[in-house]
């Protein structure tokens, strides 16, 4: 009787761990890998890849601009090349539905800023120093910057802030910040994730992040300006 009862309670636990590591597998399945911020994926630093991002954003066409877009289908894939896929939006709030094909990692600007020698005041820099001053400035005033993924928050993303080296770049004319582009030079600054490739099926990316004044910062008021996004996203 004792043996009979032994053997019950030893198949009822193997039955229980081998569900929950059945359980346990799927998991990195739905919620991405995000690459450590000291990491090299793919060969480049956080720092390269965000210069890359923004070489890659200011050589786009005014139309259809991703800083600009704001079509909830918002197709993804143009202008895109290689191994990783550059995001990023307006402001919103906005929803965006888009697609990507499997094996592609997605480099995700949460909230950034850059000063270069072809734009106005206040993003206006003739030299390094004066880009990674202004750089520097904006960026330490974006406060509560957030990024879920599948419902699971992503931790320490104070260790994701990325300021990159002086880079060059060419924008058409017109260009995203302002009417006549040309070859220029900037500083970035920001909070970046560089997410692996996601498992095929429906995934939710929520972000976003504030660029907080305090009263005669900028303004005689305090003022904020918020960035809110959701990204349906559809891995093929």
């Amino acid at each position: 009787m004792h043996r009979a009862r032994l053997r019950w309670s030893v198949l009822i636990v193997v039955v229980f761990l081998v569900a929950m590591t059945a359980s346990g597998a799927k998991k990195p399945d739905k919620d991405p890998a995000v690459f450590p911020p000291d990491s090299e994926p793919y060969g480049r630093s956080y720092s390269e890849w965000a210069a890359a991002f923004w070489q890659w954003a200011f050589a786009l066409p005014v139309e259809a601009h991703p800083f600009l877009d704001t079509d909830p289908e918002f197709n993804f894939g143009r202008r895109q090349t290689g191994r990783v896929w550059f995001w990023s939006a307006p402001d919103g709030p906005l929803t965006r539905h888009a697609s990507v094909p499997a094996g592609k990692a997605i480099f995700l600007t949460i909230r950034d800023v850059d000063c270069s020698s072809l734009e106005d005041d206040p993003f206006f820099g003739a030299t390094e120093a004066d880009q990674r001053a202004t750089a520097t400035f904006f960026a330490d005033h974006i406060v509560d910057v957030f990024c879920v993924i599948d419902g699971v928050p992503v931790e320490n993303l104070q260790d994701y802030r990325v300021q990159t080296d002086q880079f060059k770049f060419t924008a058409p004319t017109p260009w995203v910040f302002n009417d006549t582009g040309g070859k220029g030079t900037a500083v970035g600054d920001g909070y970046f994730l560089m997410l692996s490739p996601m498992a095929k099926g429906h995934h939710t990316i929520h972000y976003g992040g504030t660029f907080h004044f305090d009263a005669g910062e900028i303004d005689v008021d305090p003022v904020d300006f918020p960035k809110d996004i959701t990204i349906e996203l559809n891995v093929k």
